[in-house]
Parts: structure tokens; C-alpha cells; sequence
């Protein structure tokens, strides 16, 4: 039997744990002195509501080798497959601990760890390509030679509502002068290669959804694509985005979503952009 394992900086909609048997090991949330466990003890609403009331940008952590061993043996039995795909290990140290969880498990089960080089829906569509490739017939080395060739392509493209987040996140990266200084502007930040980048500023948040679409064309121009919109806290903005989106680019499929924790955390509310994804 073939496990699909992945992380909360996973964004997907919630029915497809259920609908391709994915499986999700939560983040550690830390407000203060009190961890959650994201979607175990803090959804979404108590998120954004905890960080109103504390004025407190929480921090974020991976789960532990022993948080991995522990998850892992609750869904398999001895002698499965476990394809374990996690958030890109230049940001997050979740798919290092994986990669501990399967050496000390290596004798009970075939543990298969991935760097998805990327995150949100994007690490999302992955997992959901893996299970229909799999219940199409495909092997593990095929879904693995998969993941390789189609995961440098994804385009996750965002604009941030405010930079103060951006600014209290150490895991972002640096900002230019000029950029952490114009607390005004609505910067775009890309994750590609696995790192976050801020590519560009403008003024309004008009001019910077319309950025996000031109940078998505000039990544798809019409390729066939599956696409999502992302948001953190503003289902407005997000359904504004995704339907000037779907009449612009050769959509196969099309979600909305929210933005995970651990973006949010180091972009805030009102984050909200593009995954799209390859749907050859």
C-alpha cells in the first residue's frame, strides 16, 4: 500500500484528504509560551483571531524526527510505502526531519522523502498528481520521476497587503533597503527554486493583483495549467483574483484556498496569489 504523507505548509482543500488518501502531519504554532498544532487545536479563524487579539506574529516550526516517527506509524502497517513530499527545505527543516523519521523506521517500512522545492498549492497539486498516477498504475519511480521534472515549473506568486509581517519574519529573507522602508507599497513575492523572493513593488493593491496575473501569462502564456488562488483572510480578494484568472489562461482545474499557516505567519493577512501548476 502506497501512503501519501505531507506538511501543513501543504494548501489544499480540506475534501481531498478523504478523496486521494492524503495524509497531513501538522506544524508546531507557538504563541508566547503555548504550541498548537495546526488543525489539531488552531484552524484557520483561530489563527488570524489569536494574532488580532495578541498583536503577536506567532512562530512556526517543523515537526520534530520524533513527531514524523510517531505520524508515520500511525498510518502504516509494517512493509508498506510511505511517499513522504514536504515544503522545500531551504525555507523549513520539515524535510530534514523526515528524512530522520525514515532511517530510523527504515527496517518496518520503505519510507521515500522528497524535496518538493516549493509549497502551498503547489505542494498540494503535487501530492494529488502522485495519487492519481498511482491509482492509474503508475510505479514510485515513476511518480517520483514525475515530481522531478514538473516541480522546477510551478509558479507561486503572491502580493502582500502589508510588509510589517514580512519585516518580523526571519525566514523571508532580506529585503532591500527601499523595500522595508516604503511601508506603503504592495510588494510580490515568488517562491521559486525553493526561496522566497521579492521581485517587485507598486503602489496600489489594483496595480498588484494585475502584476500577479501578468507574471503568471508570462510564466503559462497558454499552456495548460491548473490553477489556484491563495489567500490569508480575504476570500474577496482571492474570488476577485480567480475570476479575472479563469478567463485569461487555459485552465484544467481551478480552487480556492486558504493560504497556509506558515505562510501567513511571514506574509499576514490579506496575502492572496496565484499557483499554477502544469497540467500536461
Amino acid at each position: 500500500m502506497l501512503h501519501i504523507v505531507t506538511d501543513g505548509a501543504a494548501d489544499m482543500p480540506p475534501e481531498w484528504a478523504e478523496e486521494y488518501s492524503i495524509h497531513t502531519i501538522p506544524i508546531n504554532i507557538q504563541f508566547g509560551e503555548k504550541t498548537y498544532l495546526q488543525f489539531i487545536d488552531l484552524d484557520f479563524e483561530s489563527f488570524y483571531q489569536k494574532v488580532a487579539e495578541t498583536k503577536m506574529v506567532p512562530k512556526t516550526a517543523q515537526p520534530s524526527p520524533h513527531q514524523f516517527v510517531e505520524y508515520y506509524k500511525s498510518i502504516a502497517q509494517e512493509g508498506d510505502t510511505i511517499l513522504s513530499i514536504h515544503v522545500t527545505s531551504k525555507l523549513s527543516g520539515t524535510y530534514a526531519s523526515a528524512v530522520i523519521a525514515a532511517e530510523e523506521l527504515k527496517d518496518q517500512y520503505k519510507i521515500i522523502t522528497v524535496d518538493s522545492a516549493g509549497g502551498s498549492m503547489g505542494l498540494g497539486f503535487m501530492c494529488r498528481e502522485a495519487r492519481k498516477m498511482e491509482q492509474a498504475g503508475k510505479s514510485v519511480d515513476d511518480i517520483l520521476a514525475y515530481i522531478e521534472n514538473t516541480k522546477a515549473k510551478v509558479q507561486i506568486i503572491l502580493t502582500l497587503d502589508t510588509l510589517e509581517y514580512a519585516r518580523m519574519s526571519g525566514r523571508v529573507g532580506a529585503l532591500s533597503a527601499a523595500l522595508a522602508s516604503a511601508l506603503n507599497v504592495k510588494p510580490i513575492a515568488v517562491l521559486k527554486d525553493g526561496i522566497i523572493e521579492m521581485v517587485g513593488k507598486v503602489r496600489t493593491r489594483k496595480a498588484a493583483l494585475k502584476r500577479v496575473i501578468e507574471m503568471g501569462q508570462e510564466a503559462y502564456s497558454d499552456q495548460p495549467v491548473f490553477l489556484s488562488v491563495v489567500h490569508a483572510h480575504d476570500l474577496e480578494s482571492g474570488k476577485k483574483l480567480l475570476a479575472e484568472a479563469e478567463s485569461l489562461f487555459n485552465v484544467k482545474d481551478t480552487i480556492i484556498t486558504d493560504l497556509s499557516v506558515s505562510l501567513a505567519t511571514n506574509f499576514g493577512p490579506g496575502t492572496v496569489g496565484l499557483v499554477l501548476y502544469p497540467a500536461e
